[in-house]
């Protein structure tokens, strides 16, 4: 550790894009929430972090020439106790309220940006934990959390090693001039690789068909995203303010969800997601504001690490649009518009597509970059995502950890992120939503969990088995 005290890391691309998509009134800022079973001592927890987080290095670094060329540095006045406080809430404030105020507070960009904050219960404590997405995707830190947390606390794991990522490709040329030679140095990179692939297809020409199918599929899907139209004008479009609300809802039993998927003949996440697209619809309708097209679009993030253990933080994701049938009234039929959507989806190349209009981001001119972004914010009205947690219950510090909630920024001027989250035979819904959108965020909560039981009743009645199987 103090041989690298003194090196500098340059940001990827992409995770520069998250620092650069920061503003105010939408912090690119991930937070957490663990619900555990009783009080947890504070020192015991910084003791946890010190040893099981702060082993990944880059938890000490902070990031310096953010508005030039972004480097990660090590903090030379790191402050653990800075870092892992307590917060006592103030006067007859709830929960949610504590979580939506911190959710609306901007991490201090002089220090490594993350903080953790315990909270404490009559009989519980609450532990809240903000990073910033330039840190790593969710994915990421899921990895993190693994480390620090334990399956038997009587016998806690040992700290797990450092992730130290992959060497800057960069050339000294791009370093020197700056995002323009960047731009065309991933150009050439790009062309490197392709030259490569050609290499390897002399070998194996059974692989041309596929290069070639994924290529054209590349520039078909590159050019639907740049076709499409911004999404439909409703009242979850508009001006955004700092003030953010965070809710959630009691979990849903996982393998009552899987059941009724075995039903429907569908995923999981189908089933979830069909329920996010009731829930917006109710809240539409109550305002006579349902779109005229019959859907919105959802940003849905894709993994892109390739499978195996986590190598390294940051953010490796694409996204994809998906339409959300928010004009279908019959739940069943919402679940079966979804699944045909997410199927059409997962052969595509637009994650790879997406992925590398972050990494543009990263590096392109600040005009060129808020372009980017407005038209990916216009493209979307909600963010969705859903992440696989453990299946087994953890522990930290001792405490079991009951319940699992996060909540994810949104990019430009979409005001409302939904989060799905598997925990210990339990699925979490959440929702962080700007208050000038949706001023009462536990409203959509609400509408999840009555579409849920809604769509639970129309399979109960259902004539088994179906007539079409």
């Amino acid at each position: 550790m103090a041989s690298g005290a003194t090196t500098r890391e340059t940001l990827s691309a992409v995770d520069a894009a998250w620092l650069r998509m920061d503003r105010p009134v939408n912090l690119m800022m991930i937070c957490g929430m663990m619900l555990l079973d009783g009080h947890v001592d504070l020192q015991r927890l910084k003791d946890v972090i010190r040893t099981r987080m702060l082993c990944f290095h880059r938890f000490r670094q902070r990031i310096v020439d953010a508005h030039g060329d972004p480097h990660w540095e090590f903090d030379p006045g790191f402050d653990l106790d800075w870092h892992v406080r307590r917060l006592a809430p103030y006067a007859g404030a709830s929960l949610e309220d504590m979580a939506s105020m911190l959710a609306s507070t901007a991490l201090d960009p002089g220090r490594p940006m993350w903080q953790w904050h315990l909270i404490d219960g009559p009989h519980s404590s609450a532990l809240v934990m903000r990073i910033h997405h330039c840190y790593g995707d969710g994915f990421a830190l899921l990895h993190v959390i693994e480390a620090m947390t334990d399956t038997d606390p009587v016998h806690p794991r040992h700290p797990m090693s450092d992730l130290v990522g992959h060497a800057d490709r960069r050339g000294a040329w791009e370093r020197v001039f700056g995002p323009p030679a960047e731009v065309l140095g991933a150009a050439l990179r790009g062309a490197l690789d392709l030259a490569a692939a050609g290499t390897g297809l002399l070998a194996h020409p059974s692989r041309t068909f596929d290069y070639a199918r994924r290529g054209v599929d590349l520039a078909f899907q590159a050019g639907v995203i740049a076709a499409m139209t911004p999404d439909a004008p409703t009242r979850l479009k508009g001006e955004l303010g700092i003030a953010k609300r965070i809710a959630w809802c009691a979990p849903l039993p996982l393998l009552e969800v899987k059941a009724l998927a075995g039903v429907l003949g569908c995923s999981v996440n189908d089933v979830l997601v069909a329920c996010v697209a009731g829930a917006l619809r109710a809240w539409l309708q109550e305002a006579d504001d349902v779109p005229a097209g019959q859907t919105l679009r959802a940003l849905v993030p894709v993994n892109l690490r390739p499978a195996g253990p986590v190598t390294e933080l940051g953010n490796r994701f694409g996204l994809v649009f998906l339409d959300l049938p928010v004009g279908v009234a019959d739940p069943v039929e919402r679940v079966h518009a979804v699944h045909q959507g997410m199927a059409a989806l997962k052969t595509s190349q637009q994650p790879l597509v997406a992925f590398g209009l972050l990494a543009g981001m990263g590096v392109a001119p600040e005009f060129v970059k808020e372009r980017i972004l407005e038209a990916l914010a216009a493209n979307a009205s909600i963010v969705i995502t859903n992440v696989h947690g453990p299946e087994q219950p953890h522990y930290l510090a001792g405490r079991r950890i009951e319940r699992e909630l996060f909540w994810v920024p949104q990019s430009g001027g979409i005001g409302i992120g939904a989060s799905i989250l598997s925990y210990d035979g339990q699925v979490s819904f959440g929702v962080m939503a700007d208050v000038q959108r949706v001023p009462d965020a536990a409203d959509i909560t609400k509408r999840f969990t009555d579409e849920f039981e809604g769509l639970r009743l129309c399979a109960l009645m259902m004539q088994w088995p179906p007539p079409d199987r």
